[in-house]
C-alpha cells in the first residue's frame, strides 16, 4: 500500500531521484521493490519516512 501512493503520488522516476536505490530506478516494478525492500531494512526506513512525509503534506 505504501509503495503503491508513493508510485501514484511521485511516479517511479523521481522516486528514484527522492530514494536512490537500484530498484527504483532500473526497470522499476512493485514486485521487485517490495523484494527488495523487505530485505534493506536502511531502504525500507526511507520508503517509510517519504510516506510519512508525504502523508503530513497531505494533511
Amino acid at each position: 500500500m505504501i509503495l503503491n501512493e508513493l508510485v501514484d503520488y511521485y511516479g517511479w522516476e523521481h522516486l528514484g531521484h527522492k530514494i536512490n536505490i537500484r530498484c527504483f530506478n532500473f526497470d522499476p516494478s512493485i514486485k521487485s521493490s517490495l523484494k527488495f525492500l523487505r530485505k534493506t531494512p536502511w531502504a525500507r526506513e526511507q520508503v517509510e519516512e517519504l510516506y510519512v512525509e508525504l502523508s503530513n503534506f497531505k494533511n
